[in-house]
Protein backbone atom coordinates (compact mmCIF):
# COMPACT_ATOMS: atom_id res chain seq x y z
CA UNK A 1 0.00 0.00 0.00
CA UNK A 2 1.51 3.49 -0.79
CA UNK A 3 2.16 6.11 1.80
CA UNK A 4 -1.47 8.04 0.15
CA UNK A 5 -3.80 4.97 0.43
CA UNK A 6 -2.20 4.77 4.39
CA UNK A 7 -3.06 8.38 4.74
CA UNK A 8 -6.67 8.12 2.93
CA UNK A 9 -7.25 5.32 5.48
CA UNK A 10 -6.43 7.19 8.63
CA UNK A 11 -8.47 9.74 7.77
CA UNK A 12 -11.87 7.68 7.01
CA UNK A 13 -10.83 5.93 10.00
CA UNK A 14 -11.08 8.87 12.47
CA UNK A 15 -14.32 10.18 10.79
CA UNK A 16 -15.75 7.17 11.78
CA UNK A 17 -14.47 7.48 15.32
CA UNK A 18 -15.92 10.75 15.50
CA UNK A 19 -19.49 9.17 13.97
CA UNK A 20 -19.50 6.73 16.68
CA UNK A 21 -18.78 9.19 20.01
CA UNK A 22 -21.37 10.70 18.29
CA UNK A 23 -24.10 8.38 18.56
CA UNK A 24 -23.45 6.98 22.25
CA UNK A 25 -23.32 10.64 23.49
CA UNK A 26 -26.84 11.53 25.14
CA UNK A 27 -29.28 14.25 23.70
CA UNK A 28 -28.45 16.51 26.67
CA UNK A 29 -25.00 16.50 26.14
CA UNK A 30 -23.41 18.07 23.32
CA UNK A 31 -20.48 15.97 21.53
CA UNK A 32 -16.84 17.18 22.20
CA UNK A 33 -15.07 18.93 19.37
CA UNK A 34 -12.16 17.21 17.58
CA UNK A 35 -9.21 19.70 17.74
CA UNK A 36 -7.45 18.78 14.18
CA UNK A 37 -4.01 20.80 13.87
CA UNK A 38 -3.29 20.65 9.93
CA UNK A 39 0.31 21.21 8.84
CA UNK A 40 0.71 24.48 7.71
CA UNK A 41 0.92 24.21 3.54
CA UNK A 42 4.50 24.74 1.93
CA UNK A 43 4.48 28.43 0.60
CA UNK A 44 7.09 29.46 -2.35
CA UNK A 45 8.10 33.26 -2.42
CA UNK A 46 7.40 34.44 -5.32
CA UNK A 47 8.15 37.99 -6.43
CA UNK A 48 5.37 40.35 -7.37
CA UNK A 49 6.33 42.25 -10.19
CA UNK A 50 4.66 45.21 -12.14
CA UNK A 51 3.28 43.08 -14.72
CA UNK A 52 1.41 39.90 -12.76
CA UNK A 53 0.31 39.51 -9.56
CA UNK A 54 0.43 35.94 -8.50
CA UNK A 55 -2.73 35.12 -7.07
CA UNK A 56 -1.70 32.13 -4.81
CA UNK A 57 0.29 33.85 -2.64
CA UNK A 58 0.40 33.76 1.47
CA UNK A 59 -0.28 36.81 2.64
CA UNK A 60 -0.82 38.26 6.54
CA UNK A 61 -4.16 38.00 7.55
CA UNK A 62 -5.48 41.31 8.35
CA UNK A 63 -8.80 42.79 9.74
CA UNK A 64 -10.97 45.01 8.10
CA UNK A 65 -13.71 47.32 9.70
CA UNK A 66 -16.58 49.26 8.00
CA UNK A 67 -16.94 52.41 8.25
CA UNK A 68 -19.98 54.69 8.60
CA UNK A 69 -20.64 58.19 7.52
CA UNK A 70 -20.17 59.01 11.24
CA UNK A 71 -16.50 57.65 10.92
CA UNK A 72 -15.50 60.37 8.43
CA UNK A 73 -14.02 63.53 9.36
CA UNK A 74 -14.75 66.38 7.32
CA UNK A 75 -14.41 69.69 6.40
CA UNK A 76 -17.31 72.84 5.42
CA UNK A 77 -16.32 74.27 1.77
CA UNK A 78 -18.82 76.67 0.52
CA UNK A 79 -21.66 75.26 2.72
CA UNK A 80 -20.86 71.47 1.64
CA UNK A 81 -19.10 68.91 3.40
CA UNK A 82 -16.61 66.83 1.97
CA UNK A 83 -14.29 64.19 3.46
CA UNK A 84 -10.98 64.35 4.86
CA UNK A 85 -8.47 62.78 2.45
CA UNK A 86 -4.73 62.35 3.15
CA UNK A 87 -3.91 63.79 -0.19
CA UNK A 88 -2.44 66.82 -0.34
CA UNK A 89 -2.92 69.77 -2.65
CA UNK A 90 -2.17 73.36 -2.79
CA UNK A 91 -4.56 75.96 -0.76
CA UNK A 92 -5.34 78.32 -3.22
CA UNK A 93 -8.98 80.76 -2.44
CA UNK A 94 -10.60 81.44 -5.88
CA UNK A 95 -9.05 84.80 -7.31
CA UNK A 96 -10.67 88.02 -6.41
CA UNK A 97 -12.92 90.32 -8.22
CA UNK A 98 -10.70 93.51 -8.49
CA UNK A 99 -11.96 96.87 -9.29
CA UNK A 100 -10.20 97.87 -12.04
CA UNK A 101 -9.82 101.65 -11.47
CA UNK A 102 -7.57 100.52 -8.40
CA UNK A 103 -5.82 97.56 -10.19
CA UNK A 104 -6.15 97.64 -13.55
CA UNK A 105 -3.10 95.23 -14.49
CA UNK A 106 -3.13 91.39 -14.34
CA UNK A 107 -0.29 88.97 -14.96
CA UNK A 108 -0.18 84.86 -14.48
CA UNK A 109 1.84 82.15 -15.61
CA UNK A 110 0.34 79.96 -18.21
CA UNK A 111 -0.16 76.55 -16.83
CA UNK A 112 0.54 73.26 -19.07
CA UNK A 113 -0.53 70.35 -16.51
CA UNK A 114 -3.54 68.72 -16.66
CA UNK A 115 -2.96 66.87 -13.07
CA UNK A 116 -6.32 68.34 -11.60
CA UNK A 117 -8.47 66.86 -14.64
CA UNK A 118 -7.69 63.52 -13.91
CA UNK A 119 -7.84 63.48 -10.63
CA UNK A 120 -11.18 64.87 -10.86
CA UNK A 121 -12.35 62.59 -13.07
CA UNK A 122 -10.86 59.60 -10.52
CA UNK A 123 -12.83 60.76 -7.64
CA UNK A 124 -16.22 60.95 -10.22
CA UNK A 125 -15.66 57.17 -11.02
CA UNK A 126 -15.69 56.64 -7.55
CA UNK A 127 -18.71 58.15 -6.86
CA UNK A 128 -17.72 61.12 -5.05
CA UNK A 129 -17.72 64.98 -5.49
CA UNK A 130 -13.66 65.52 -5.78
CA UNK A 131 -12.42 67.62 -2.61
CA UNK A 132 -12.56 71.84 -4.29
CA UNK A 133 -8.40 72.18 -3.42
CA UNK A 134 -8.39 69.43 -5.96
CA UNK A 135 -10.60 71.60 -8.95
CA UNK A 136 -7.90 74.11 -10.61
CA UNK A 137 -9.86 75.45 -13.53
CA UNK A 138 -6.88 76.26 -15.53
CA UNK A 139 -5.94 72.22 -15.68
CA UNK A 140 -9.20 70.95 -16.31
CA UNK A 141 -10.04 73.80 -19.19
CA UNK A 142 -6.35 72.92 -20.69
CA UNK A 143 -6.83 69.37 -20.57
CA UNK A 144 -8.68 69.64 -24.02
CA UNK A 145 -7.01 70.66 -26.97
CA UNK A 146 -8.59 74.09 -29.26
CA UNK A 147 -8.45 74.52 -32.91
CA UNK A 148 -7.16 78.32 -32.36
CA UNK A 149 -4.94 79.55 -35.31
CA UNK A 150 -1.45 79.16 -35.50
CA UNK A 151 1.44 81.12 -35.79
CA UNK A 152 1.97 82.31 -39.49
CA UNK A 153 5.58 81.36 -39.24
CA UNK A 154 8.05 79.86 -36.50
CA UNK A 155 9.98 82.95 -35.85
CA UNK A 156 6.78 83.48 -33.76
CA UNK A 157 5.77 80.39 -31.89
CA UNK A 158 2.00 80.56 -31.38
CA UNK A 159 -0.54 83.51 -31.62
CA UNK A 160 -3.25 85.00 -29.26
CA UNK A 161 -6.60 84.45 -30.43
CA UNK A 162 -9.04 86.83 -28.50
CA UNK A 163 -12.98 86.79 -28.26
CA UNK A 164 -15.57 88.74 -25.62
CA UNK A 165 -18.68 86.96 -25.22
CA UNK A 166 -21.43 86.90 -23.11
CA UNK A 167 -21.23 84.74 -19.86
CA UNK A 168 -23.22 81.73 -19.35
CA UNK A 169 -24.23 81.96 -15.96
CA UNK A 170 -24.10 86.04 -15.36
CA UNK A 171 -26.06 87.50 -18.42
CA UNK A 172 -25.11 91.22 -16.83
CA UNK A 173 -21.00 89.88 -16.99
CA UNK A 174 -18.86 88.87 -20.18
CA UNK A 175 -16.05 86.71 -20.55
CA UNK A 176 -12.79 87.45 -22.09
CA UNK A 177 -11.31 84.44 -23.71
CA UNK A 178 -7.51 84.23 -24.39
CA UNK A 179 -6.40 81.01 -26.74
CA UNK A 180 -2.89 80.19 -27.69
CA UNK A 181 -1.60 77.20 -29.71
CA UNK A 182 1.56 76.48 -30.20
CA UNK A 183 3.20 75.48 -33.41
CA UNK A 184 3.58 71.61 -33.62
CA UNK A 185 6.57 70.22 -34.81
CA UNK A 186 6.35 67.21 -37.64
CA UNK A 187 7.55 63.62 -36.57
CA UNK A 188 10.36 63.90 -39.02
CA UNK A 189 11.78 66.58 -37.39
CA UNK A 190 11.80 66.29 -33.94
CA UNK A 191 15.35 66.50 -32.10
CA UNK A 192 16.94 63.28 -30.78
CA UNK A 193 15.74 62.78 -27.03
CA UNK A 194 17.92 61.53 -23.77
CA UNK A 195 15.34 60.45 -21.48
CA UNK A 196 15.86 58.93 -17.83
CA UNK A 197 12.75 57.59 -16.28
CA UNK A 198 12.66 57.88 -13.03
CA UNK A 199 10.23 55.53 -11.17
CA UNK A 200 9.14 55.13 -7.76
CA UNK A 201 9.17 51.66 -6.30
CA UNK A 202 8.67 51.94 -2.85
CA UNK A 203 5.98 50.04 -0.70
CA UNK A 204 3.43 52.84 -1.17
CA UNK A 205 3.14 51.85 -5.38
CA UNK A 206 2.08 48.68 -4.91
CA UNK A 207 -1.34 48.60 -5.76
CA UNK A 208 -3.14 47.94 -9.45
CA UNK A 209 -3.31 51.51 -10.01
CA UNK A 210 0.23 52.73 -9.39
CA UNK A 211 3.19 50.26 -10.33
CA UNK A 212 1.76 48.48 -12.75
CA UNK A 213 -0.36 51.19 -14.73
CA UNK A 214 3.27 53.10 -15.03
CA UNK A 215 5.13 50.21 -16.59
CA UNK A 216 1.87 49.68 -19.24
CA UNK A 217 2.36 53.92 -19.36
CA UNK A 218 6.21 53.48 -20.21
CA UNK A 219 5.98 50.63 -22.79
CA UNK A 220 3.42 53.13 -24.59
CA UNK A 221 6.12 55.70 -24.26
CA UNK A 222 9.09 53.29 -25.56
CA UNK A 223 6.96 52.03 -28.90
CA UNK A 224 7.29 56.06 -29.77
CA UNK A 225 11.14 56.05 -30.02
CA UNK A 226 13.73 55.70 -32.46
CA UNK A 227 17.00 54.93 -33.06
CA UNK A 228 18.25 58.15 -32.37
CA UNK A 229 16.69 58.53 -28.96
CA UNK A 230 18.01 57.14 -25.93
CA UNK A 231 16.58 55.69 -22.13
CA UNK A 232 17.96 54.93 -18.85
CA UNK A 233 16.00 53.77 -15.66
CA UNK A 234 16.31 54.86 -12.65
CA UNK A 235 14.10 53.01 -9.46
CA UNK A 236 13.79 54.55 -5.95
CA UNK A 237 12.48 52.74 -2.78
CA UNK A 238 14.90 52.89 0.53
CA UNK A 239 17.93 53.52 -1.62
CA UNK A 240 18.24 54.36 -5.23
CA UNK A 241 19.93 52.59 -8.12
CA UNK A 242 20.32 52.60 -11.69
CA UNK A 243 18.30 49.61 -13.30
CA UNK A 244 19.01 50.83 -17.20
CA UNK A 245 22.12 52.82 -18.72
CA UNK A 246 21.41 54.51 -20.86
CA UNK A 247 20.17 52.73 -24.17
CA UNK A 248 18.98 53.33 -28.09
CA UNK A 249 15.43 53.71 -28.13
CA UNK A 250 16.07 50.86 -31.08
CA UNK A 251 16.69 48.33 -28.10
CA UNK A 252 12.78 48.34 -27.01
CA UNK A 253 12.98 44.78 -25.88
CA UNK A 254 15.94 45.58 -23.41
CA UNK A 255 14.11 48.56 -22.15
CA UNK A 256 10.97 46.88 -22.05
CA UNK A 257 12.20 44.03 -20.31
CA UNK A 258 13.99 46.35 -17.42
CA UNK A 259 10.82 47.95 -16.79
CA UNK A 260 8.95 44.35 -16.02
CA UNK A 261 11.37 43.79 -14.04
CA UNK A 262 10.43 46.70 -11.65
CA UNK A 263 8.76 45.48 -8.19
CA UNK A 264 7.01 47.68 -5.41
CA UNK A 265 8.25 47.29 -1.64
CA UNK A 266 10.26 49.66 0.99
CA UNK A 267 9.79 53.17 1.85
CA UNK A 268 10.44 56.31 -0.58
CA UNK A 269 14.36 57.93 -1.00
CA UNK A 270 12.78 60.07 -3.72
CA UNK A 271 15.15 62.80 -2.99
CA UNK A 272 18.38 60.44 -3.58
CA UNK A 273 16.28 59.07 -7.13
CA UNK A 274 15.90 62.20 -8.16
CA UNK A 275 19.76 63.66 -7.99
CA UNK A 276 20.72 60.09 -9.18
CA UNK A 277 18.28 60.65 -12.37
CA UNK A 278 19.42 64.02 -13.06
CA UNK A 279 23.56 63.10 -13.00
CA UNK A 280 22.56 60.71 -15.20
CA UNK A 281 20.80 62.78 -17.84
CA UNK A 282 23.91 65.27 -17.41
CA UNK A 283 26.48 62.46 -18.04
CA UNK A 284 24.50 61.73 -21.14
CA UNK A 285 23.55 65.47 -21.95
CA UNK A 286 22.98 65.73 -26.17
CA UNK A 287 23.36 69.25 -27.14
CA UNK A 288 20.39 70.61 -29.44
CA UNK A 289 18.09 67.73 -27.84
CA UNK A 290 15.56 67.06 -25.31
CA UNK A 291 17.24 65.66 -22.37
CA UNK A 292 14.40 65.23 -19.67
CA UNK A 293 13.92 62.85 -16.84
CA UNK A 294 10.29 61.79 -16.12
CA UNK A 295 9.19 61.44 -12.88
CA UNK A 296 6.98 59.37 -12.02
CA UNK A 297 5.41 58.75 -8.55
CA UNK A 298 2.25 59.41 -6.05
CA UNK A 299 4.88 61.89 -4.87
CA UNK A 300 4.87 60.42 -0.68
CA UNK A 301 8.73 61.16 -0.17
CA UNK A 302 9.67 59.89 3.25
CA UNK A 303 13.49 59.37 3.12
CA UNK A 304 16.28 61.49 1.93
CA UNK A 305 15.45 64.85 0.89
CA UNK A 306 11.70 65.02 2.39
CA UNK A 307 11.25 68.37 3.15
CA UNK A 308 9.49 69.66 -0.39
CA UNK A 309 11.14 73.52 -0.56
CA UNK A 310 14.61 71.34 -0.29
CA UNK A 311 13.45 68.90 -3.47
CA UNK A 312 11.80 72.17 -5.34
CA UNK A 313 15.38 74.19 -4.68
CA UNK A 314 17.28 71.27 -6.24
CA UNK A 315 15.14 71.12 -9.24
CA UNK A 316 15.25 75.03 -9.74
CA UNK A 317 19.44 74.46 -9.67
CA UNK A 318 19.40 71.62 -12.03
CA UNK A 319 17.49 73.07 -14.71
CA UNK A 320 20.36 75.59 -15.65
CA UNK A 321 21.89 72.39 -17.29
CA UNK A 322 19.32 72.41 -19.78
CA UNK A 323 17.22 69.02 -18.36
CA UNK A 324 13.65 69.30 -17.81
CA UNK A 325 11.64 67.45 -15.50
CA UNK A 326 7.89 66.32 -16.13
CA UNK A 327 5.95 64.50 -13.44
CA UNK A 328 3.51 62.07 -13.88
CA UNK A 329 1.72 61.29 -10.81
CA UNK A 330 -0.72 58.25 -9.66
CA UNK A 331 -2.97 56.76 -7.12
CA UNK A 332 -5.15 59.41 -5.65
CA UNK A 333 -4.64 58.05 -1.91
CA UNK A 334 -2.30 59.81 -0.37
CA UNK A 335 -0.99 61.35 -3.30
CA UNK A 336 0.99 64.81 -2.64
CA UNK A 337 -0.45 66.74 -5.75
CA UNK A 338 1.34 70.09 -3.79
CA UNK A 339 5.09 68.78 -3.82
CA UNK A 340 4.51 67.46 -7.64
CA UNK A 341 3.12 70.49 -8.80
CA UNK A 342 5.75 72.54 -7.36
CA UNK A 343 8.49 69.95 -9.19
CA UNK A 344 7.55 70.76 -12.19
CA UNK A 345 7.30 74.46 -12.38
CA UNK A 346 10.40 74.05 -11.06
CA UNK A 347 11.88 72.07 -13.72
CA UNK A 348 10.67 73.55 -16.49
CA UNK A 349 8.29 71.03 -17.20
CA UNK A 350 4.85 69.82 -16.87
CA UNK A 351 2.92 67.37 -14.94
CA UNK A 352 0.29 64.99 -15.50
CA UNK A 353 -2.10 62.38 -13.77
CA UNK A 354 -2.58 58.98 -14.90
CA UNK A 355 -5.56 57.42 -13.48
CA UNK A 356 -5.82 54.48 -16.36
CA UNK A 357 -4.20 53.33 -19.39
CA UNK A 358 -6.28 55.72 -21.71
CA UNK A 359 -4.53 58.54 -19.82
CA UNK A 360 -1.47 57.14 -20.24
CA UNK A 361 -2.49 56.69 -23.94
CA UNK A 362 -3.21 60.29 -24.29
CA UNK A 363 0.13 61.57 -22.60
CA UNK A 364 2.48 59.43 -23.80
CA UNK A 365 1.11 58.73 -27.75
CA UNK A 366 -1.94 60.99 -28.58
CA UNK A 367 0.09 64.28 -26.96
CA UNK A 368 3.97 62.88 -27.17
CA UNK A 369 5.18 66.48 -28.08
CA UNK A 370 3.33 68.74 -26.04
CA UNK A 371 4.68 66.34 -23.17
CA UNK A 372 8.45 66.17 -24.15
CA UNK A 373 8.84 69.03 -26.76
CA UNK A 374 9.02 72.26 -25.43
CA UNK A 375 8.63 75.40 -28.05
CA UNK A 376 8.81 78.28 -25.75
CA UNK A 377 9.85 78.75 -22.02
CA UNK A 378 8.73 81.41 -19.31
CA UNK A 379 5.44 82.29 -21.03
CA UNK A 380 3.79 85.21 -19.19
CA UNK A 381 0.41 86.70 -20.19
CA UNK A 382 -0.38 90.68 -19.00
CA UNK A 383 -3.70 91.98 -19.53
CA UNK A 384 -4.12 96.29 -18.78
CA UNK A 385 -7.87 96.88 -18.57
CA UNK A 386 -9.55 100.06 -19.36
CA UNK A 387 -11.42 101.48 -16.08
CA UNK A 388 -13.54 103.73 -18.96
CA UNK A 389 -15.14 100.13 -20.52
CA UNK A 390 -14.74 97.59 -17.76
CA UNK A 391 -15.19 98.09 -13.93
CA UNK A 392 -14.35 94.91 -12.11
CA UNK A 393 -12.68 91.42 -13.34
CA UNK A 394 -11.47 88.20 -12.39
CA UNK A 395 -9.74 85.84 -13.93
CA UNK A 396 -10.79 82.25 -13.19
CA UNK A 397 -8.17 79.80 -11.73
CA UNK A 398 -4.29 80.11 -12.49
CA UNK A 399 -4.60 81.07 -8.26
CA UNK A 400 -1.16 79.00 -7.85
CA UNK A 401 0.49 80.79 -11.14
CA UNK A 402 -0.09 84.41 -10.44
CA UNK A 403 2.52 86.92 -10.76
CA UNK A 404 3.53 90.76 -9.50
CA UNK A 405 3.06 93.48 -12.49
CA UNK A 406 6.73 93.48 -12.31
CA UNK A 407 7.32 90.07 -12.66
CA UNK A 408 6.36 90.32 -16.26
CA UNK A 409 9.32 91.88 -17.57
CA UNK A 410 11.62 90.47 -15.29
CA UNK A 411 13.46 87.81 -17.46
CA UNK A 412 14.77 86.32 -14.06
CA UNK A 413 10.79 85.16 -12.86
CA UNK A 414 10.07 81.74 -13.87
CA UNK A 415 6.93 80.73 -15.67
CA UNK A 416 5.40 78.21 -17.46
CA UNK A 417 6.57 76.58 -20.66
CA UNK A 418 4.50 75.79 -23.73
CA UNK A 419 4.89 71.91 -25.89
CA UNK A 420 4.76 71.53 -29.29
CA UNK A 421 1.35 71.76 -30.50
CA UNK A 422 -0.15 72.52 -27.21
CA UNK A 423 -3.00 74.79 -26.39
CA UNK A 424 -3.64 77.05 -23.43
CA UNK A 425 -7.06 78.92 -22.71
CA UNK A 426 -7.58 81.71 -19.42
CA UNK A 427 -10.61 82.94 -19.14
CA UNK A 428 -11.53 86.72 -17.39
CA UNK A 429 -15.52 87.21 -15.87
CA UNK A 430 -15.25 90.95 -16.76
CA UNK A 431 -18.31 93.44 -15.74
CA UNK A 432 -19.14 96.60 -18.19
CA UNK A 433 -18.71 99.79 -16.61
CA UNK A 434 -22.65 100.69 -15.86
CA UNK A 435 -23.50 96.47 -15.70
CA UNK A 436 -25.74 95.91 -12.32
CA UNK A 437 -23.44 92.97 -11.72
CA UNK A 438 -21.40 95.41 -9.94
CA UNK A 439 -20.23 93.95 -6.41
CA UNK A 440 -18.27 97.08 -5.18
CA UNK A 441 -19.25 100.53 -3.97
CA UNK A 442 -18.32 103.71 -5.17
CA UNK A 443 -15.96 105.08 -2.58
CA UNK A 444 -16.43 108.26 -0.88
CA UNK A 445 -13.04 110.05 -1.19
CA UNK A 446 -11.13 107.74 -3.56
CA UNK A 447 -9.84 109.89 -6.93
CA UNK A 448 -12.11 108.76 -9.80
CA UNK A 449 -9.79 107.20 -12.67
CA UNK A 450 -12.42 107.20 -15.82
CA UNK A 451 -10.41 105.73 -18.76
CA UNK A 452 -11.58 106.46 -22.00
CA UNK A 453 -15.09 105.33 -22.50
CA UNK A 454 -15.22 104.95 -26.29
CA UNK A 455 -11.42 103.23 -26.22
CA UNK A 456 -10.46 99.48 -25.91
CA UNK A 457 -11.61 96.74 -23.85
CA UNK A 458 -8.10 95.98 -22.47
CA UNK A 459 -4.52 95.76 -23.80
CA UNK A 460 -3.14 92.27 -24.10
CA UNK A 461 0.52 91.35 -23.59
CA UNK A 462 2.33 88.18 -23.90
CA UNK A 463 6.07 87.55 -23.22
CA UNK A 464 8.35 83.69 -23.78
CA UNK A 465 11.66 83.25 -24.27
CA UNK A 466 12.72 80.45 -27.37
CA UNK A 467 14.40 77.24 -25.97
CA UNK A 468 18.03 78.12 -25.09
CA UNK A 469 17.44 82.08 -24.68
CA UNK A 470 17.63 84.36 -22.09
CA UNK A 471 16.22 87.54 -23.03
CA UNK A 472 12.37 86.90 -23.41
CA UNK A 473 10.16 88.38 -27.16
CA UNK A 474 7.08 90.60 -26.78
CA UNK A 475 3.63 89.86 -28.19
CA UNK A 476 0.73 92.67 -28.07
CA UNK A 477 -2.39 93.11 -29.08
CA UNK A 478 -5.14 95.45 -27.93
CA UNK A 479 -8.74 93.89 -27.32
CA UNK A 480 -11.57 96.50 -29.19
CA UNK A 481 -14.98 96.00 -29.82
CA UNK A 482 -14.41 94.10 -33.09
CA UNK A 483 -13.56 91.10 -30.50
CA UNK A 484 -17.20 91.22 -28.99
CA UNK A 485 -19.85 88.48 -30.30
CA UNK A 486 -22.81 89.60 -28.34
CA UNK A 487 -24.21 85.94 -29.19
CA UNK A 488 -23.11 83.33 -26.94
CA UNK A 489 -24.40 81.06 -29.64
CA UNK A 490 -22.39 82.30 -32.57
CA UNK A 491 -19.45 82.01 -30.62
CA UNK A 492 -17.03 79.17 -32.30
CA UNK A 493 -18.14 75.78 -30.68
CA UNK A 494 -14.17 75.25 -28.96
CA UNK A 495 -14.74 78.57 -26.95
CA UNK A 496 -18.16 77.55 -26.19
CA UNK A 497 -17.24 74.06 -24.97
CA UNK A 498 -13.94 75.85 -22.79
CA UNK A 499 -16.75 78.04 -21.01
CA UNK A 500 -18.70 74.98 -20.31
CA UNK A 501 -15.67 73.25 -18.59
CA UNK A 502 -14.82 76.24 -16.90
CA UNK A 503 -18.32 76.65 -15.86
CA UNK A 504 -18.68 72.96 -14.35
CA UNK A 505 -15.29 73.25 -12.64
CA UNK A 506 -16.73 76.59 -10.47
CA UNK A 507 -19.57 74.12 -9.53
CA UNK A 508 -17.37 71.65 -8.15
CA UNK A 509 -15.30 73.57 -6.35
CA UNK A 510 -18.37 76.03 -5.38
CA UNK A 511 -16.86 79.31 -6.30
CA UNK A 512 -18.85 81.89 -4.25
CA UNK A 513 -18.74 84.03 -8.23
CA UNK A 514 -20.94 81.01 -9.80
CA UNK A 515 -24.74 82.75 -10.11
CA UNK A 516 -27.03 80.86 -12.49
CA UNK A 517 -25.56 78.00 -13.40
CA UNK A 518 -25.83 73.96 -13.54
CA UNK A 519 -24.31 70.22 -14.32
CA UNK A 520 -27.37 70.22 -16.55
CA UNK A 521 -26.55 73.76 -18.43
CA UNK A 522 -22.98 73.06 -18.78
CA UNK A 523 -24.06 69.20 -20.48
CA UNK A 524 -26.17 71.17 -23.58
CA UNK A 525 -23.61 73.35 -23.70
CA UNK A 526 -21.28 71.09 -24.16
CA UNK A 527 -23.04 68.54 -26.10
CA UNK A 528 -23.64 71.13 -28.94
CA UNK A 529 -20.01 72.64 -28.63
CA UNK A 530 -18.39 68.58 -29.11
CA UNK A 531 -17.32 69.00 -32.46
CA UNK A 532 -14.53 67.11 -33.84
CA UNK A 533 -13.88 64.36 -31.40
CA UNK A 534 -11.65 62.10 -32.69
CA UNK A 535 -9.98 60.44 -29.28
CA UNK A 536 -13.37 61.19 -27.33
CA UNK A 537 -12.18 63.05 -24.11
CA UNK A 538 -15.04 65.42 -25.06
CA UNK A 539 -18.03 62.92 -24.76
CA UNK A 540 -15.55 61.96 -21.62
CA UNK A 541 -15.88 65.28 -19.88
CA UNK A 542 -20.44 65.46 -20.98
CA UNK A 543 -20.26 61.71 -19.03
CA UNK A 544 -18.13 63.04 -16.02
CA UNK A 545 -20.85 65.76 -15.99
CA UNK A 546 -23.56 63.55 -15.02
CA UNK A 547 -21.56 61.92 -12.97
CA UNK A 548 -21.06 65.05 -11.10
CA UNK A 549 -24.62 65.79 -11.21
CA UNK A 550 -25.50 62.26 -9.57
CA UNK A 551 -23.09 62.87 -6.79
CA UNK A 552 -23.85 66.23 -5.93
CA UNK A 553 -27.39 65.42 -5.54
CA UNK A 554 -26.31 62.27 -3.26
CA UNK A 555 -24.08 63.96 -0.86
CA UNK A 556 -26.93 66.89 -0.97
CA UNK A 557 -28.94 63.98 0.09
CA UNK A 558 -26.87 62.78 3.38
CA UNK A 559 -26.80 65.94 4.38
CA UNK A 560 -30.50 66.66 4.01
CA UNK A 561 -29.70 69.84 1.66
CA UNK A 562 -32.36 70.63 -1.17
CA UNK A 563 -30.02 70.09 -4.29
CA UNK A 564 -31.43 71.61 -7.17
Amino acid sequence: MTNNQYASVFVLSGALLLVLAACNTGADKPAPVAQVTAPPPATETVPVTAQRRPENIQSTPVTVTALTGADLKSKQVGGYSQPTVTTKFPDAKPNAVMVTAEQPVSTFSIDVDTTSYGVVRDSLNRGVLPVADAVRIEEMVNYFDYGYPLPESRAMPFRASVRVYPTPWNKNTQILHIGIKGFDIPKKERPPANLVFLIDTSGSMDEPNKLPLLVHAFHLLVDQLGPKDRVAIVSYAGAAGVVLEPTSGADKLKIDAALDRLSAGGSTAGGEGIRMAYKLAEANYIKGALNRVILATDGDFNVGITDPKALEDFVVRERDSGVYLTCIGVGYDNYQDATMQKLAQAGNGNAAFIDNLSEAHKVFVDQIAGTLFTIANDVKIQIEFNPGRVAEYRLIGYETRMLNETDFKNDKVDAGDIGSGTTVTALYEITPVGSPALLSDPHRYAKSTKGDPKGELAYLKIRYKLPGETVSKLITRPITDADVTSDFAKVSPDMRFAASVVGAAQLLRHDPYIKDFSYDRARIIATAARGSDPFGYRAEFIRMLDLAKTAASQQALNQGTPQE
